[in-house]
């Protein structure tokens, strides 16, 4: 599948797997994807399996946006915990487009426990609460960590990969490797048929240095202290060391997540001639991630000047990495887009374009390690390998089976895509976008691209704004005594959201007067009376344990409502 037949699925609203080979454009495609909807105002959650993919397409993790953190297993008072924090509220009721990139690293348990969290909060039964999900990533390269021996459980076991329909969008082409020589040693690999002709070539690159290419990274199979490594490589060079230090602004939990998972070190020190890579796309600058350098001078402003391996010249100047949400900056961080290039983990190589590297897969220890190792590289001549293993050129024989199925779903997709004309086409992309509460009008259209682009260009010199908070929004309702229905009404949100304000509202200082809510009937009188002696029992204020000792006689928000009114 081209990319262009891919956006046009995802466009309609489908539920979508975009997967393909290494270098198929699978990131590249997913960005054009988020900017098209943020273009139209249609609110979209950009996440990730891990800290590393999510910095690379602007998002955060999945652990972190549905709120599941660390968590293997959910209860159901965990999710009543959840309940209890508005901020989560506000997110799902705004969230149209759910997008998890490098799924592959993803277990079905998780899956799974997303999924309930999203029906929980939409207050919605269908997969994902009726929400557009996307899923992006490989099952040919890194798989999910596994505790112990346990079998690695990718996300199709999952119950609810099966039951969101998914339209499978099987990128085909190319543009990391150019090198067709290349390209049947990696495609070998995927289909778990390394002939001794492969073999051959790659003995053929056995610590044999890659010519007309200065900078060659070393990839690791393990975690090694790759900073250590770099830092006595730097420390070799004579000359004066420049530091560059990492600003930031927004919420701290969230800056700490952001600085932890950002390629860019929180302290970069550099010298004259050292080896460099960038760790950020910047195609208007010339460089994208995984491009890698020397630094040559120093401009005016102390900007390290780094000529890369084609022979250009880049002055490198900060670049911010944000976390978005609802068009607000929640968090920023702004460095040098560079980071020391004499080591780096595969793990942290993944998504990158490398001309060269040394890779040493002897040491290899899971299954796709070096089919992601060897696919950073864009020709065979840019190798050098220091050692293989048995499991280094092994994938999983699942996967295997998997992608057969994948790429064929993908043939029916196209097959269906040809049926349909030019105008009904764009008639389910609008008819989409209307139904998220995204707007066709083209000069906002226009507006809406253009303030984007110029707060990335803008945003390292302005103060964050703080603006005024949801529940501060629904206390201007109560204060005009309108009931919860006409208030959720107004504001477009369900009673759930608004009740949820309203108990964020009571814990402050200033408390809005919400004694009109309250119903004056006797059905209240004797349900609140039930409710009450439930809550003293059970000696707290959670929602399960009261529910399952009134025998589940109340709903959620029943109880959740009766409990406004215990203090």
């Amino acid at each position: 599948m081209t990319q262009k037949e891919a956006i046009d699925i995802l466009k309609m609203g489908h539920n979508v797997y975009l997967t393909g080979k290494a270098g198929s454009g699978k990131t590249y495609l997913l960005n054009q994807y988020i900017n098209y909807l943020k273009d139209r105002r249609v609110s979209v959650a950009v996440t990730a399996s891990t800290g590393i993919a999510a910095t690379h397409i602007g998002g955060v993790t999945i652990h972190s946006w549905s709120g599941i953190g660390i968590k293997d297993k959910l209860t159901d008072r965990d999710i009543d915990s959840m309940e209890q924090k508005p901020y989560l509220w506000k997110r799902f009721e705004n969230t149209k487009v759910l997008v998890i990139d490098e799924v592959s690293m993803l277990n079905a348990e998780r899956l799974d426990m997303i999924d309930r969290v999203c029906k929980a909060f939409k207050r919605n039964e269908n997969p994902f609460g009726g929400m557009q999900v996307v899923l992006c990533g490989d099952f040919f390269q890194l798989p999910p960590i596994t505790r112990g021996s346990g079998e690695i459980s990718f996300v199709n076991k999952s119950q609810a990969w099966c039951d969101m329909n998914l339209h499978i969008c099987y990128l085909q082409e190319q543009y990391r490797q150019t090198d067709p020589s290349f390209l049947d040693v990696l495609n070998e690999i995927r289909s778990n048929s390394v002939s001794e002709k492969t073999m051959n070539k790659l003995r053929s690159r056995y610590k044999k240095d890659p010519e007309g290419i200065e900078i060659v990274t070393r990839l690791y199979t393990h975690n090694v202290d790759v900073d250590e490594i770099n830092n006595k490589e730097l420390e070799k060079i004579d000359g004066k060391k420049y530091e560059y230090e990492m600003k930031s602004a927004g919420s701290k939990a969230l800056v700490l997540g952001l600085k932890k998972s950002c390629l860019a070190p929180e302290k970069l020190f550099l010298k004259k001639g050292a080896a460099v890579m960038f760790v950020k796309n910047n195609y208007e600058k010339g460089y994208v991630n995984g491009t890698t350098g020397e630094v040559v001078d120093f401009s005016y402003n102390n900007y390290p000047v780094v000529k890369i391996n084609s022979g250009r010249k880049i002055i490198v100047e900060p670049e911010n990495w944000m976390i978005e949400e609802d068009g607000k900056i929640k968090a920023e961080i702004t460095q040098i887009p560079i980071r020391l290039a004499w080591a780096i983990t595969v793990h942290k190589s993944q998504g990158m374009s490398l001309d060269a590297a040394e890779i040493d897969l002897s040491k290899s220890f899971v299954r796709g390690q070096g089919y992601v190792a060897l696919s950073r590289i864009k020709s065979l001549s840019g190798l050098k390998l220091m050692g293989l293993n048995d499991i280094a050129l092994q994938v999983d024989s699942g996967v295997l089976a998997l992608d057969k199925d994948l790429q064929n779903c993908s043939l029916e997709m196209q097959k269906y895509l040809q049926t349909l004309d030019k105008e009904e086409k764009e008639m389910q992309h609008k008819t989409f976008i209307v139904q998220s509460g995204g707007t066709l009008d083209l000069e906002q259209i226009k507006k809406n691209r253009k303030s984007s682009s110029t707060s990335l260009d803008s945003a390292r010199d302005k103060p964050l704004r703080v603006k005024k908070s949801t529940h501060e929004k629904t206390k201007e309702f109560l204060e005009k005594k309108l009931s919860i229905k006409k208030i959720a009404k107004e504001r477009g949100l369900n009673d759930s959201t608004i009740i949820a304000h309203i108990e964020k509202l009571l814990e402050g200082d200033n408390s809005p007067d919400i004694s009109y809510l309250r119903p004056d009937s006797k059905e209240f009188r004797e349900s609140f009376k039930k409710i009450k002696a439930a809550f003293q029992e059970s000696g707290d204020t959670k929602l399960t344990p009261v529910r399952k000792l009134l025998k589940n006689k109340f709903s959620y928000d029943d109880l959740r409502f009766a409990r406004l009114f215990l203090k």
